[in-house]
């Protein structure tokens, strides 16, 4: 089932297309640690975002979102500290900046623990958009480092699907997983869809990764 087209937008309505958007994703050398990866639109090969990893911004466990232009959208970390070392999830944070500079919580999602990181275990993550009774808004199913998931609301609706280019998949090579595809449903805030596939990226030890 696809998502509805008049879905609320989590960062800008301005990222909500009504239609459905695919954008590849190429990831960067890393530069020195962690290079982060660029988004570009298929249909027009234009650089739509950049997400930045940790090597660059020089701090482990962030990440910035950021548009075409450079612009921050999004500021992505991992609560540390007390309630982290007490607590089976890591969880990831994702922050919008205003007009005015200011942060605004956009999304959190639970990292399993390491053991935990395998096939068929669910990432769910829970918004400010919240409010269906549930505990999360979203989930990943199938597993991302095969290039090959899809991010799913809490009634089913699949938001967000990854997968690999056709023809980069029929070179099977570890340097494959270097560039796919993201298929974005109408309606559906692409910097948000990007910021938890940044999150993703890193857990899986992905480009954005020191």
């Amino acid at each position: 089932m696809g998502a509805k087209a008049n879905a609320m937008p989590m960062v800008s309505k301005m990222w909500c297309s009504t239609s459905q958007v695919v954008l590849a994703v190429r990831t960067r050398p890393h530069v020195v640690y962690g290079g982060g990866f660029v988004v570009s639109d298929c249909s027009t090969q234009k650089v739509v975002f950049k997400v930045d990893g940790c090597g660059i911004l020089g701090k482990k466990e962030e990440m910035i979102l950021r548009d075409g232009n450079g612009d921050a959208l999004l500021l992505i970390r991992r609560k540390g500290g007390i309630v982290e070392a007490l607590n089976i999830n890591k969880q990831w944070k994702g922050y919008a900046f205003d007009y005015e500079g200011s942060q605004k919580l956009v999304f959190t999602l639970k990292e399993p623990n390491s053991c935990l990181l395998k096939k068929n275990n669910p990432i769910r993550i829970s918004t400010q958009h919240g409010g269906c009774g549930t505990a999360w808004d979203f989930e990943i199913k199938g597993y991302f480092p095969d290039r090959a998931c899809c991010i799913v609301d809490s009634i089913g609706n699949i938001i967000a699907q990854v997968d690999m280019k056709k023809e980069v998949e029929a070179l099977m090579t570890s340097a494959s997983k270097d560039l796919y595809h993201v298929v974005v449903k109408p309606g559906v805030d692409q910097a948000f869809v990007f910021g938890i596939i940044a999150v993703l990226d890193y857990i899986y030890d992905g480009s954005t990764r020191c």
